[in-house]
């Protein structure tokens, strides 16, 4: 292993550590905040900014991101995503911690699964080379990447509230468009004509950024952010062979990728079904964090407390 990789990989360490303790700060802030709507966008982003616990949040999120553009420049695709498995294992941690009472069943298997799984990509990868290529033949395929990842998270976004865990569905659109603006991240940063997917890299962040904000108040940290994490994680590796022609492993590597992918999918779908069982069995959470933001401990008429990481809801 190079110097120059070895750098790569702990900065994807170090990217993932941040971005999860970021999503958890935030979700915590926007639970206890008033309902956010895409229909007043300027008041809703007012009253995020506001809340300096959000902005904590936002802030050590943006350090995990520049983190993780620095791993890229030094790393592939592939070996970044795998290292960064360990985020959901942070989050699983943060909830456990912060409610004193211990995950329910599904989501510690689906925390395992999607944990296992993501190393075990990581393993099917060692050793190997990253080959790829990066010519104009690729763009094709990245920008088919990118317009399917679109549609995929509209029908998540738009589906999956009525099918999933609360919150889930958003999650799953997060992570979705995540996953894509790391495809197209991958893509700006070898220069050139690439650069043209700067405006793309921005435009996915930024229905990422709003579809999280949005399941925080429908959902718990792991059914949202969870998600979204495992997805921002998983879905790139795919990529790396498919878009960018990084190299399949045979012989044991490549069964151990299939069985690390069909693990991922398991944790992915128990997280998204799970009830939230620990997330939802300390309610005053969030109205603990509407004192700290400066606001009336009492909840308004019609809200409703789905858990102490979930959303207090407001009927407007």
């Amino acid at each position: 292993m190079t110097v120059s990789l070895a750098l790569g990989l702990a900065l994807a360490l170090a990217s993932a550590v941040a971005l999860n303790w970021g999503f958890f700060t935030q979700h915590g802030a926007a639970a206890g905040m008033p309902r956010l709507t895409v229909r007043r966008p300027l008041r809703s982003l007012m009253l995020l900014f506001a809340s300096r616990r959000w902005l904590a949040g936002f802030a050590t999120g943006i350090a995990g991101w520049a983190l993780y553009v620095a791993a890229l420049a030094l790393a592939p695709l592939s070996l970044v995503q795998a290292v960064s498995a360990g985020g959901i294992g942070v989050l699983a941690l943060l909830v456990r911690r912060a409610t004193g009472i211990r995950l329910s069943g599904r989501e510690s298997a689906g925390t395992a699964l999607a944990v296992g799984g993501l190393a075990l990509l990581g393993a099917s990868l060692a050793g190997r080379s990253a080959g790829g290529s990066s010519s104009s033949s690729s763009w094709v395929a990245i920008v088919v990447w990118i317009s399917a990842s679109l549609l995929a998270a509209g029908l998540a976004a738009g589906f999956g509230e009525w099918a999933l865990a609360a919150g889930a569905g958003l999650g799953m659109a997060a992570g979705l468009l995540y996953a894509a603006g790391d495809v197209a991240t991958k893509a700006a940063v070898v220069g050139g004509v690439a650069l043209f997917f700067v405006p793309a890299v921005l435009l996915l962040h930024g229905l990422a950024f709003v579809s999280l904000q949005l399941g925080f108040q429908r959902g718990g940290a792991l059914a949202t952010a969870g998600l979204a994490t495992l997805l921002t994680n998983s879905l790139p590796i795919a990529a790396g062979t498919l878009v960018f022609a990084e190299p399949v492993p045979g012989g044991l590597a490549g069964a151990a990728r299939v069985l690390a992918f069909a693990a991922v999918v398991a944790g992915a779908a128990a997280l998204a079904h799970s009830p939230g069982g620990a997330e939802r069995r300390r309610p005053l959470m969030s109205v603990r964090w509407r004192v700290e933001s400066g606001r009336s401990a009492a909840r308004p008429p019609g809200s409703t407390v789905s858990g102490s990481l979930s959303s207090t809801r407001t009927t407007t």
